[in-house]
């Protein structure tokens, strides 16, 4: 498989929502479906779920059950419920993600805890994933509720790993590894095996795009790392900057950490640890200045090597050419962030 860079500094970058493409019956189908479970809360605070469940997110873990289980053009109901099911899951971490991480934009607008205050905001993330398994629970097979409870408990186990490990300067790569793997990679790896398995294909197809879905999510994430760093907020849509002062040690940091002179060293983790105010744009310079950038994407390409690598037994699959479509979006994202390598943008600045 190939691994070189869908796009480049100079063109528009392909978004996730272009696979959407062959998918719109679908994702009406899953808007429609979300929209009719506002109805199901209490009428105190259907407004604040209605918030939260909204139709402007990119959609990725729906797609990837839609794509996983794709056979026709035609729309399984039963996809569309789990879609459904998955995707009340992750808006639920959304919140939380939020509250923790003191966010006040996601998706282009005020955030939950922003909207409602931090104690509101926490309560309706609960209710969210509470309604995500009473929704499970409504399949005539026990495995989706199954599936998608396991895979809450090992999202909620990689937030707070995070979260007790924030202001601490131990993280080895290994721990931020499995962090993101439970907290990110957990529910793509569980929507390519609930669509898959859904539609009935063979049980080693089944194995091999559940391998591909946790790999693209960890790539995921170290994506999303940094854009923390190397994005703008009015192009991804939520609050950047974030992690340096909330001591989360993540991929470009550690790489930063590495690369420096030992004086340095000590200042950044300084830093991450509280004992020293955050100077995120010094800190966004120097990895500028040390090439950060270009290790971090070296180490997220090697996890969509193994996420191709996967499907290379599948290739003549009607799902396959529509999932490795999203590798190359992917690498469109990252190489979308390149212009702001050079130059002196802030954090999250436009």
């Amino acid at each position: 498989m190939s691994t070189t860079t869908a796009t480049d500094s100079n063109t528009t970058p392909l978004e996730f929502s272009s696979v959407f493409a062959d998918l719109t019956p679908h994702v009406e189908a899953l808007n429609a479906c979300l929209r009719d479970q506002v109805a199901q809360f209490e009428p105190e605070i259907r407004e604040m779920a209605d918030y939260c469940i909204d139709t402007s997110g990119k959609r990725i873990r729906p797609a990837l059950v839609f794509l996983s289980g794709w056979q026709d053009e035609a729309v399984n109901p039963e996809l569309v419920r789990v879609a459904a099911v998955i995707e009340l899951v992750h808006l639920a971490t959304l919140v939380h993600d939020d509250i923790m991480d003191g966010a006040d934009i996601r998706r282009g607008r005020e955030s939950a805890t922003r909207s409602f205050g931090p104690e509101a905001a926490v309560l309706l993330g609960d209710a969210l994933f509470a309604h995500a398994l009473h929704l499970a629970a409504q399949f005539p097979t026990t495995l989706v509720c199954s599936a998608v409870a396991e895979s809450t408990r090992r999202v909620c186990a990689g937030e707070i790993i995070q979260t007790l490990r924030r202001g601490t300067t131990t993280v080895s790569r290994e721990d931020y590894q499995r962090v993101i793997d439970l907290k990110t990679a957990e529910l793509f790896r569980v929507s390519c095996y609930l669509g898959s398995h859904l539609a009935e294909f063979s049980e080693d197809y089944v194995t091999a795009v559940t391998v591909f879905g946790r790999q693209l999510g960890i790539a995921y994430q170290i994506y999303d790392d940094l854009a923390d760093f190397f994005g703008q907020e009015s192009k991804i849509g939520k609050t950047l900057g974030t992690d340096l002062g909330s001591g989360k040690l993540t991929l470009p940091l550690m790489e930063l950490i590495e690369a420096s002179p030992e004086n340095e060293r000590a200042s950044i983790l300084a830093e991450i640890t509280g004992d020293r105010a955050p100077q995120p744009e010094l800190r966004v310079t120097q990895m500028r200045e040390l090439g950060i950038f270009g290790r971090v994407e070296s180490a997220l390409e090697q996890e969509l090597f193994i996420a191709e690598s996967a499907l290379d037994q599948h290739v003549d699959l009607p799902p396959v050419p529509r999932l490795l479509s999203l590798i190359s979006i992917l690498r469109s994202q990252v190489a979308s962030l390149r212009p702001n390598i050079k130059g002196k943008l802030p954090v999250g600045g436009t």
